[in-house]
């Protein structure tokens, strides 16, 4: 399967077009679906619906899709690694994180690696743990920065030296506002946000002392930021790290931290036996000697 064939497939389901794709790709459309028949010859199912408006997948299409974009990524992440010059270290770095105030200490080992080597660049993806680990598993990212629990059987790890604290974003006129901590009991009858990440794993539903089906869980989110606009309007409850969303001022929110105190303990992770790139390298050495010996 060649890596040029997969560019015009992806190229054929990004426009719904043979006819626009071969515009895009300079060339003439009969070569085009002469590749694209090709291709499914050689995976041996069909991959395309050719309509009389447009081109849509099937459901293998859809699949080769999604592997085509990883194999194309990993392909330019690669080409960039190569091509970075043996004078002076330059090329980039990928990291994957979730909403964590704790991408701050990030921040400050790339600002003084920065410092050293000004040609590096940096790519920061963010999603929830699921989808971090998927592409430091694919090889798409250098690095994630993981709430623990995790899989450490897969990864090599530095522990960072903070932790996240569990609370609830409010109104700041909710009657709960006006408590210095949030306990279970307040929060057993009151409309709850959850991101899907707290509702997958055990130790929310651990603290609540009820399972998660027992509670009046009226939105799941991934994003705080859009979570908080749900709170703002008093639709419910929003379970959320501290120091992501600004409750200062005229903000209309309140956070308060849970009863008995949960924190999140959070940490740098990438593959074990990771072939990296020169920047990278200097980037793993760099959190090193800043986190290692705390």
């Amino acid at each position: 399967m060649d890596i040029r064939v997969l560019q015009y497939f992806l190229a054929v389901a990004r426009e719904e077009s043979i006819t626009k794709a071969a515009k895009t790709l300079h060339m003439t459309q009969p070569p085009l679906s002469r590749q694209l028949k090709d291709l499914e010859d050689e995976t041996g199912k069909q991959l395309l619906i050719r309509g009389s408006k447009k081109i849509t997948l099937t459901e293998d299409g859809e699949l080769l899709r999604k592997r085509a974009e990883e194999i194309v990524a990993l392909m330019e992440k690669t080409k960039m690694e190569l091509s970075a010059s043996d004078e002076s270290i330059s090329g980039d770095v990928y990291i994957g994180s979730g909403e964590t105030d704790a991408v701050s200490t990030i921040a400050e080992a790339a600002k003084d690696l920065q410092d050293k080597y000004p040609l590096i660049r940096y790519h920061i993806y963010s999603g929830d743990a699921e989808h971090v680990a998927e592409r430091l598993d694919q090889g798409l990212i250098d690095f994630g920065l993981l709430v623990e629990p995790f899989d450490t059987g897969k990864y090599d790890y530095i522990r960072l030296p903070v932790k996240d604290t569990w609370g609830v974003l409010m109104p700041a006129d909710s009657p709960l506002a006006r408590k210095e901590s949030i306990c279970a009991e307040d929060l057993w009858d009151k409309p709850l946000l959850l991101s899907h990440q707290t509702a997958a794993g055990g130790e929310m539903s651990a603290w609540m002392r009820k399972d998660l089906s027992q509670l009046n869980i009226v939105a799941f989110y991934d994003l705080l930021y859009n979570a908080s606009r749900f709170v703002k309007t008093g639709f419910g409850y929003a379970i959320a790290l501290d120091k992501l969303i600004n409750t200062a001022g005229e903000s209309g929110l309140c956070f308060k931290p849970l009863s008995p105190v949960l924190e999140a303990g959070l940490c740098i992770v990438w593959k074990r036996y990771q072939v990296f790139s020169k920047a990278a390298e200097k980037f793993m050495k760099e959190i090193q000697a800043k986190f290692y010996k705390i």
